[in-house]
């Protein structure tokens, strides 16, 4: 039967060994498919998943990820990519989207006013945000947006690091439906920050301007894969009520 939410997540541990018995590619692809229903900044999507189930890429990926066991022992890996240089792309989506969704006669004037504000975001503000040249107008945004921050408050996240930044935690909140959608399945995964990014780019063939996120490893964990009891900072020392 498939676990809570809750139960998912205390389920959930960093699997480093995995045993031989394979997964069901389809069930790890409908986990991927809530991991595409994750928050993201600005509804832009700006991420990728590369479900691999080749043999021959698999050991190539477990290279390029040092043969740490999270990646040798895997059965399946999925690589979350952050893509920041499709932002004018999915932008238009969503403008296609809001005309189809707004695609009919007699709309109220509220109707009309958010379409409209909808749309501007779309065609204005995320050009706005988001264009730049070698940096450049990132720093003169932030300026600009800096003085006027003064007077009011403002969105000051412009330069070329802060959409980087922006484009990874939409990436990450995927990744984190995925992690817990296979929990809820009794499948365990690993985030793997150690990788050699530029060779897991080459053996999928990716665009320069795609980067990636993390690499996550996936099976049935084996006992000696958990590697110790769950150690958290104290919850007192992390929550603050205001």
């Amino acid at each position: 039967m498939e676990k809570t939410v809750t139960e998912a997540i205390a389920y959930r541990r960093s699997t480093r060994v995995y045993t031989e018995q394979p997964i069901d590619t389809d069930k790890v692809k409908q986990c991927l498919v809530n991991a595409s229903l994750a928050p993201t900044s600005s509804n832009l999507q700006l991420w990728e998943f590369y479900h691999v189930t080749n043999k021959e890429k698999l050991k190539l990926l477990a290279e390029a990820c040092f043969n740490q066991s999270a990646a040798k022992t895997a059965q399946q890996l999925v690589i979350v990519v952050a893509r920041k240089d499709l932002w004018k792309k999915r932008a238009n989506a969503n403008i296609d989207f809001l005309n189809r969704v707004y695609n009919r006669e007699g709309l109220s004037e509220r109707d009309l006013k958010r379409k409209k504000m909808a749309t501007d975001y779309y065609k204005k503000l995320i050009p706005t945000i988001y264009t730049d040249f070698l940096g450049i107008l990132g720093y003169i945004k932030f300026f600009i947006f800096q003085i006027v921050g003064i007077f009011k408050p403002i969105y000051r996240q412009t330069r070329l690091s802060d959409m980087r930044i922006v484009a990874h935690k939409s990436a990450g909140l995927a990744a984190q439906n995925f992690m817990t959608s296979m929990a809820a399945i009794g499948y365990d995964t690993c985030p793997m920050e150690g990788s050699d990014t530029l060779r897991v780019k080459k053996i999928l063939n990716l665009p320069r301007g795609a980067e990636v996120n993390m690499v996550i490893g996936c099976g049935i964990r084996d006992d000696k894969g958990i590697y110790g009891p769950r150690f958290r900072i104290p919850f007192e020392e992390v929550y603050f009520e205001v």
